[in-house]
C-alpha cells in the first residue's frame, strides 16, 4: 500500500480547517431548557456556555428555596440534552458521522 504524505497533509489541513468552521459555529448553537411548565428557563450555547437565566415570578413566590433549586438544576439538565441534540445534527450534517451521546446523528 502507497501512502502519499502530500495526500495525508492535505486531508489533516482540510479536516483542521473543518474543525475550526465548526468550532466557530458552536457559538451559534443555540438551546433552551425550561422546568416547572416554564417557570425556569435557562439558555446555552453549543460550547455548553451558560447564556441565561430566566425564573418566573411565580417561582419566587412563598420562597421554596429547594423547589427553585430543583427547576434550576431540571431546566439546565433539559438545556443541555437539546443543546447536543443540536450539536449532533450539525456534526452529522457536517461529516455524516454517528456521534454517541450526541442524540439525533444518524
Amino acid at each position: 500500500m502507497n501512502i502519499n504524505p502530500l495526500d495525508l497533509l492535505k486531508n489533516a489541513q482540510k479536516m483542521q480547517e473543518q474543525m475550526n468552521s465548526f468550532q466557530e459555529r458552536l457559538a451559534n448553537i443555540t438551546a433552551t431548557g425550561a422546568a416547572g411548565g416554564g417557570l425556569v428557563e435557562i439558555d446555552l450555547n453549543g460550547k455548553l456556555e451558560l447564556l441565561a437565566v430566566r425564573i418566573a415570578q411565580q417561582a419566587m413566590e412563598g420562597a421554596d428555596t429547594e423547589m427553585l433549586q430543583d427547576l434550576i438544576l431540571a431546566a439546565f439538565n433539559d438545556g443541555m440534552t437539546r443543546v447536543k441534540e443540536e450539536i449532533g445534527s450539525e456534526v452529522g450534517a457536517m461529516t455524516g458521522l454517528n456521534m454517541p451521546g450526541f442524540p439525533g446523528v444518524q
